[in-house]
């Protein structure tokens, strides 16, 4: 602790730094006493996290080329005509 004005009431006591929103302060035992008592139960809760497994994607299967059953004749895609 060191001696410093408190940011709080004013009087220059031993005073701790105390870090609050990323800002630091001076604040002496008393007044961070009470300050902590009036914040008592503010805020958020924290929640217990849990690490959640997902599982792995799937590869895309590979498509096959179907090929014609015995029967059928072989499917032919294309124009007979030429494009211009």
């Amino acid at each position: 602790m060191q001696v410093y004005k408190c940011d709080l009431c004013g009087q220059i006591k031993e005073c701790v730094q105390k870090e609050i929103d990323y800002r630091e302060y001076d604040m002496c035992p008393q007044c961070w006493n009470a300050l902590q008592a009036k914040l008592q139960g503010k805020g958020r809760v924290k929640e217990v996290r849990e690490i959640i497994l997902l599982p792995r994607p799937e590869a895309p299967a590979e498509e096959e080329e179907e090929k014609p059953a015995p029967e059928r004749p072989p499917t032919i895609f294309g124009h007979s005509e030429r494009p211009n």
